[in-house]
């Protein structure tokens, strides 16, 4: 079997960023800013939204990540939980969303005499 993520790919990162280092060093710039500890934002509450983010887009590394910092910032499983279950239901409507828009263009193909 072939493991298509593992904690070792993120060694890789110093050879990646050399790929690209001005876009590399602006990502990098960003995401110090926005994990930073004097925000208006506690930290707890920045790792639980960062969570939840990565549980819609489904990023193992970031799941890795926000839930050791999350737990290391003093949150609960109870409150990993909750923002998982949040994180579910904001996901959920977007397809809810999504498809009021299906149904709204599918009528529109349909006036246009298209199957």
């Amino acid at each position: 079997m072939t493991d298509y993520q593992t904690p070792d790919d993120l060694k890789s990162i110093p050879a990646f960023v050399a790929l690209a280092p001005v876009e590399a060093k602006a990502f990098i710039a960003f995401n110090h800013a926005v994990e930073r500890k004097d925000g208006l934002i506690p930290p707890k509450y920045r790792e639980l939204i960062s969570l939840a983010v990565a549980l819609t887009t489904q990023c193992a590394y970031c799941l890795d990540v926000h839930t050791a910092q999350a737990a290391k910032a003093g949150a609960t499983r109870e409150e990993v939980a909750e923002a998982a279950l949040i994180a579910a239901a904001v996901r959920a409507g977007g397809t809810l969303g999504h498809a009021l828009l299906a149904q709204r263009l599918f009528e529109k193909n349909q006036g246009d005499g298209e199957t």
